[in-house]
């Protein structure tokens, strides 16, 4: 799922491509995509982009008589900038919105088709996308602190919960994780205020360190390559391969269609976590530690 540093560089990039044009044509072709009906997408044909932000994870285009676009691209949702008039790609493709110099088109991979595209009239209809979590870059010390303890949850799903910290999902919250040295089962009731500030610090400079190498990637053209798995991470989708830190191998969680990496040696004192898939597997022989 495109998180922060992904949605950041997609608004950058489409602020390029079509800010200040006129939306001549949406087509949309997917039943599934469009959310709202009032008021209808045609509202949205002849009207110029005029504004573009970032809620949580989702993409918001303002265009002119105070209607917004928002998107949320889901898991496997993405955008690819095509030739004006570009057909809707079979099977995959959600919707193409036409604009003087090209096309967007919206794209979803796999079966289960969960992007999304709501328009509403007026800025007040944006509140009901607004999950409430702190913006991680613009958050002090004090705000990070509160917002983290608000709940006794474990790290992982604080950092991902987003009625606490916006934008923070499964790749990048395993990445400040091993960057904070911090594992993701711990309870944020346990965490005093050092470790919660080093915390802070691995988040904002986990997510500062992608956004400005997304954009050294991209450039002035498009993004065309948002996965959640890339090889310059430290431990997301590294499972069995060594920590970049101490040379262990990569651990990881399973559970239900998510999967949380780290590192034993840099993260839990070289305690191996159960997985609950392994671990019945294994049984008796589950190593409760990184042998010596």
């Amino acid at each position: 799922m495109p998180e922060l540093p992904d949605v950041v560089v997609y608004l950058e990039a489409l602020e390029r491509f079509v800010g200040g044009r006129v939306l001549e044509r949406a087509r949309v072709v997917s039943i599934s995509l469009l959310r709202t009906f009032d008021p209808p997408l045609s509202e949205v044909e002849g009207r110029r982009v005029v504004g573009f932000r970032r809620m949580g994870k989702r993409l918001v285009l303002e265009l002119e008589e105070d209607l917004f676009m928002v998107f949320h691209l889901m898991i496997t949702g993405r955008f690819r900038w095509r030739s004006r008039g570009a057909a809707v790609p079979r099977k995959v493709g959600h919707a193409a919105f036409d604009f003087s110099n090209g096309t967007l088109v919206l794209t979803e991979q796999g079966s289960k088709k969960r992007a999304s595209l709501h328009v509403h009239r007026g800025a007040e209809g944006l509140a009901e996308h607004d999950r409430g979590g702190l913006e991680p870059l613009e958050a002090g010390p004090a705000a990070f602190s509160e917002a983290l303890r608000r709940e006794n949850r474990t790290l992982k799903r604080a950092l991902t919960d987003p009625r606490i910290l916006s934008g923070i999902g499964n790749a990048y919250s395993d990445e400040i994780l091993h960057r904070a040295g911090l594992s993701p089962v711990v309870l944020t009731s346990r965490l005093d205020d050092p470790t919660l500030e080093r915390l802070r610090e691995a988040t904002v400079s986990t997510l500062t360190e992608w956004v400005d190498r997304m954009r050294g990637e991209v450039g002035n053209g498009f993004p065309d390559r948002v996965t959640a798995f890339r090889p310059e991470m430290a431990v997301h989708g590294k499972y069995r391969q060594p920590c970049p830190v101490c040379g262990s191998p990569v651990r990881r969680i399973v559970y239900a269609s998510n999967e949380t990496n780290y590192c034993a040696g840099c993260q839990t004192g070289g305690r191996i976590l159960a997985d609950r898939a392994l671990s019945r597997l294994l049984k008796d022989q589950w190593p409760a530690a990184i042998p010596d």
